[in-house]
């Protein structure tokens, strides 16, 4: 019989099974007596269970690699069913395991359905064993290399920061990414603030051909008109009053590599007509010289602003829209995707657990149906800073509901009871409005604080009719 297990476990792959946990569970104790015998010198540890209401509590307590899971029980609620209930009870607490559902002849329209539920496989009763243990090791296998090639179908891991996903929102972004990172192509990402486009940008750049190259990131909205050359062009020594050296811009910092620039929709129209320049000409000439500088660059660009509002010619110019455009990625927000919320709080607790030494806590299930059941206006960033807070503040083993403090800054918009008008313009047009008033009307002085030329304010004053 070992020779047999032996071939088995070769020809199903390189996975080693004796390393692994798995769990019984099955209402017939002549079933978990001899899985528990045929496994015990196959695998790490088999843990056997009769009564299937207990599962949540070995699969909170334990990590197991997989689970083999009868498909009825004695028990009459769900019947015929119950396979497919407890499935999927597991998936709600953990993804972690594969499951292998245990069946009768009878059952095995059920046991196709508990595939599309998430189910590895399906044995039939009576087994041969040579069979089980080669069912068993393959589901492990694929397992494992579903985990290898997580990067970009579940979870992109950009330096200590993750892209973590499996809802179908987040699988079309992963999918995009794949396809479109090994181009030159530029892209543009758009979604709300919060929602993680620079790290969508850095695993472009990390799946691209250029990842051996640099990832220059610029802030563009915080560029102010006099610093925008400067920075993204560079400088030579004494092109104006602080330029006491030689200085490379962004452009030539990134050459042979990504240049992303975070909230290209805050740059003013005479900005946008300087960056077009040089990506029409991939060439970029220093302050204070005549000399074109050739660069070689894929540019990714990212905004907060609907697309509607780039399509505005009086706001954006159309020819750079173009430019910058080639491939658009839109993020979902947080609210959009509430299938990764237990995902983002378990590895965000996990995070923090570890930087605050609680590294046995975990989240309660009442914990993770209150993050569910809020709307995250602030999107993944406020889901991560509500888990560093409840970290801080648990007692004991678990997250409780309690422990759950959602920013009150975010909760302010939801107390309106009405949607917040956060568009560039009505931004714009509230802030201009601020300044002149704290400086009673005196234009050269809000200009000077808004960061603008006199004419400049001048055309935004026409512009918003003030």
């Amino acid at each position: 019989m070992k020779s047999e297990h032996k071939s088995a476990y070769t020809a199903a792959g390189n996975m080693n099974i004796k390393n692994a946990s798995i769990l019984v569970i099955d209402d017939d104790t002549d079933v978990l007596t001899a899985v528990r015998l045929l496994l015990k010198t196959e695998v790490k540890e088999v843990v056997t269970e009769k009564n299937p209401e207990n599962i949540r509590q070995h699969i909170t307590r334990h990590h197991f690699d997989l689970i083999l899971l009868d498909m009825n029980y004695n028990s009459s609620i769900n019947t015929g069913n119950e396979g497919i209930y407890w499935l999927r009870k597991i998936k709600e607490i953990t993804k972690e395991p594969a499951v292998i559902m245990i069946t009768a002849y009878g059952d095995i329209d059920l046991a196709v359905r508990s595939l599309k539920e998430g189910a590895a496989d399906f044995m039939i009763k009576p087994w041969h064993n040579e069979k089980l243990i080669t069912t068993i090791s393959e589901a492990l296998k694929k397992k494992e290399q579903n985990k290898a090639t997580a990067s970009i179908k579940a979870k992109a891991t950009i330096g200590s920061s993750p892209i973590i996903g499996e809802s179908e929102a987040m699988k079309d972004i992963f999918v995009k990414i794949e396809k479109i990172a090994p181009t030159d192509a530029n892209v543009l990402i758009l979604g709300e603030n919060g929602t993680g486009k620079d790290l969508i940008a850095s695993a472009i750049h990390q799946q691209s051909l250029r990842a051996g190259k640099p990832l220059i990131k610029v802030d563009a909205g915080a560029l102010t008109e006099s610093l925008f050359e400067s920075e993204l062009f560079g400088h030579k020594k004494g092109a104006f009053t602080d330029a006491r050296e030689d200085r490379i811009g962004r452009f030539e910092a990134a050459d042979g590599g990504t240049l992303f620039l975070d909230e290209i929709g805050n740059i003013s129209l005479q900005q946008q007509a300087k960056l077009l320049s040089v990506l029409q000409n991939r060439q970029v000439i220093r302050l204070g010289t005549n000399e074109p500088i050739p660069v070689d660059i894929r540019l990714i660009c990212a905004t907060n602003l609907p697309i509607t509002e780039l399509a505005n010619e009086q706001r954006f110019r159309k020819d750079l829209v173009y430019r910058i455009n080639t491939v658009e990625m839109i993020l979902p927000p947080l609210r959009k995707r509430k299938d990764d919320i237990p995902l983002l709080a378990q590895h965000y607790m996990q995070v923090y657990a570890e930087k605050y030494i609680k590294p046995k806590l975990e989240l309660d299930k009442k914990a993770i149906d209150k993050l569910m059941s809020h709307p995250f206006q602030g999107n993944v960033r406020e889901l991560q800073y509500t888990i560093e807070r409840a970290v801080i503040m648990a007692e004991g083993e678990f997250i409780k509901p309690e422990d759950l403090i959602f920013s009150p800054i975010e909760q302010a918009k939801e107390d309106t009871g009405e949607e917040q008008d956060f568009s560039l313009s009505t931004v714009e047009k509230n802030t201009i409005l601020r300044v002149i008033e704290k400086h009673n009307g005196n234009i050269t002085k809000a200009a000077k604080e808004l960061g603008l030329t006199r004419t400049a304010l001048y055309r935004r004053l026409t512009k918003y009719d003030i």
